[in-house]
């Protein structure tokens, strides 16, 4: 059954488009994902879903209520957690997260066994200002602040942008944590390796949806032939192997540029015609959601 439901959904500011013709539906109880580059519209997404915005097209549900008409039902029934840290850096740990249960009308201790996992390993510095505290830190408050209140979805704004890769890991295991709690759980990302953490992804680049399903699903119908080439000269090897009858795009990726081949493509062919780069390299490689992502992208 759909939590989130949204049909058509369009925004602009000024002469930009920063959302057209969105659908698609989040599924009660799920990790969902929203992948995608900077300015591919995923905030503004989050602001509609959360009614900081009204949308100038379509519309769209959170468990059955309409972003416009029933806007403060959602607010008192969501948690958010903007992309950056919002909270009051002058006030205490312990005083944010007092200040929000109050906001919302509860207590602390009646939540307390839902954040408790989250809380605790920052509890011991409930006295420092939230100004003071590290990155992973911060990020621990802003989460615990936005379920005190025990939201039906919680909406996670780019959680890990500015994080170390520890801090990183360590918050999705506390999403997959919180997933069994029943809560529905919207993230956005532009990591794509953080995508297979999710139950299904939404893949946006430039306010459009190129494709909805789960990452494995994803990997799965990826039908096209795939190389990893390098050499010395990464640029030379680049800009010639563009050049090659069979390729059908090149694009760096890592220590590798990938190779995506069509029909007249010969491994054989490709390296005599590159004889002249020194270290030059090919081997089959494994599709991940980022070479997905970029082939949804040309189409």
């Amino acid at each position: 059954m759909s939590i989130i439901e949204i049909n058509n959904l369009s925004k602009s500011y000024g002469k930009t488009k920063a959302l057209d013709n969105v659908s698609f539906n989040v599924e009660r109880g799920e990790l969902f994902g929203l992948i995608g580059p900077d300015g591919a519209g995923k905030t503004t997404l989050f602001r509609l879903l959360t009614t900081l915005l009204t949308p100038d097209e379509g519309s769209a549900t959170v468990d059955g209520r309409d972003i416009v008409k029933d806007y403060l039902n959602i607010r008192s029934a969501v948690g958010y957690m903007p992309g950056r840290f919002s909270l009051y850096p002058d006030l205490t740990v312990e005083e944010n997260l007092e200040f929000f249960a109050a906001l919302f009308g509860v207590t602390v201790k009646e939540s307390y066994d839902l954040i408790a996992p989250i809380y605790r390993q920052i509890e011991p510095f409930r006295k420092r200002r939230a100004g003071k505290l590290s990155g992973g830190m911060k990020q621990k408050l802003a989460l615990s602040c936005a379920l005190i209140h025990r939201p039906d979805v919680l909406f996670l704004d780019e959680p890990t942008t500015g994080v170390d890769a520890v801090s990183r890991r360590e918050f999705w295991d506390m999403l997959s944590q919180l997933k069994t709690q029943g809560i529905t759980i919207l993230v956005s990302t532009p990591y794509m390796d953080e995508a297979s953490r999710c139950d299904r992804i939404a893949l946006c680049n430039e306010g459009h949806i190129l494709g909805v399903n789960t990452p494995q699903n994803f990997v799965h119908d990826f039908n096209e032939i795939l190389y990893g080439i390098r050499a010395k000269d990464m640029f030379s090897l680049l800009q010639r192997a563009r050049s090659i009858e069979g390729v059908a795009a090149c694009y760096p990726f890592g220590e590798y540029h990938h190779l995506i081949a069509n029909d007249n493509f010969n491994p054989s062919i490709f390296t005599s015609q590159l004889s002249d780069i020194e270290g030059l390299e090919i081997c089959t490689q494994e599709p991940s959601i980022e070479d997905v992502f970029i082939k949804l992208m040309k189409q």
